[in-house]
């Protein structure tokens, strides 16, 4: 069966070095070709990313990511069936086909098989490996749908494929299995207790970039313009008496305290469903006013990645 006149398209661009908007079920991508050093380097151009920083590869299953990899070890094997497709990204030793272009010069290279089906019908077209970091400018609030990426990069990336808004709405989960022991590099979109029941293992948590360099591990990332403060539901009214309500944007649940004058985005109180909506809700208070308090839910679940990303936002700016 033939594919479609725009995954046909993104194809073409693919192979000859270019660069496209790319559909994820976390989040969308700005992806190259992983095995042309030319065009992964065009991605860190475009986004204003350090070249230090690490690409994560997209490819459509287990045996093409076998590739790109020096070796499978058998927690690799375990979370690859038991997560992929899906927001899970492994770090492995990597092999000869992964560049110091995509892996920061690093020995190890982080790969991920998604589960957006747009995304694997290119993935299966192209027949190759994909980097494809967050469709941002480097350090801004990450893409969930095709107009954000549009607003972000304009004419810098010639197609951008609409696969509707991102169903898990934050980044997959970052674990580490190059070594002896699992570790957790970033939350999301794979809870960290659903990992630790396939392994059998408490997973081990680095805590800063410099034990480890990984997407989404700055202490500043994710970042609206606006100012941005974290702040309990039993703490907002009082933190909101503070400011100015006519330059206050409150993200929050509908069980969080209403305050007058201030514009309320509401969230949904479950994790999930904060997950989902919360970088679009990010650039929506962004164009409402200067100032934002956010309410994170609990840590539990896809909790633990919507405070990582909240925290990230709202830490001094670089």
């Amino acid at each position: 069966m033939a594919p479609s006149p725009d995954v046909a398209r993104a194809v073409e661009l693919l192979r000859r070095g270019g660069l496209i908007g790319l559909p994820t079920e976390t989040v969308y991508g700005l992806g190259a070709d992983a095995s042309n050093e030319l065009a992964v380097r065009n991605i860190f151009a475009v986004k204003g990313r350090p070249s230090t920083h690490p690409l994560i590869v997209h490819v459509a299953d287990v045996a093409r990511a076998r590739t790109w990899s020096a070796g499978f070890s058998p927690q690799a094997e375990l979370l690859a069936a038991a997560f992929w497709p899906g927001p899970l990204t492994l770090i492995v030793k990597r092999s000869a086909r992964a560049s110091d272009a995509v892996t920061g010069g690093q020995d190890t290279v982080g790969l991920r098989v998604p589960s957006h089906p747009l995304a694997l019908e290119v993935l299966r077209e192209f027949d190759g490996g994909i980097a494809a970091p967050s469709a941002n400018r480097f350090g801004r609030v990450s893409p969930t749908t095709a107009a954000h990426v549009r607003s972000e990069f304009g004419d810098d990336v010639e197609l951008v494929l609409d696969g509707g808004a991102s169903q898990v709405g934050v980044e997959s989960t970052i674990v580490d299995v190059s070594g002896s022991s699992p570790r957790l590099l970033r939350p999301g979109g794979i809870a960290r207790e659903e990992i630790e029941r396939v392994l059998g293992v408490p997973l081990l948590v680095a805590t800063h970039a410099s034990d480890v360099r990984a997407p989404g591990m700055l202490e500043s990332h994710y970042a609206p313009r606006a100012g941005l403060f974290l702040v309990s539901a039993d703490e907002l009214v009082g933190a909101a008496s503070k400011h100015a309500p006519s330059r206050l944007v409150i993200i929050a649940s509908t069980a969080a305290p209403r305050v007058a004058g201030a514009v309320h985005l509401d969230v949904p109180e479950d994790a999930d469903g904060f997950a989902r909506v919360l970088y679009a809700k990010l650039r929506e208070a962004d164009g409402l006013g200067d100032l934002i308090l956010a309410v994170p839910p609990s840590e539990s679940g896809l909790g633990l990645a919507v405070l990582d990303r909240l925290k990230r936002a709202a830490a001094p700016r670089r």
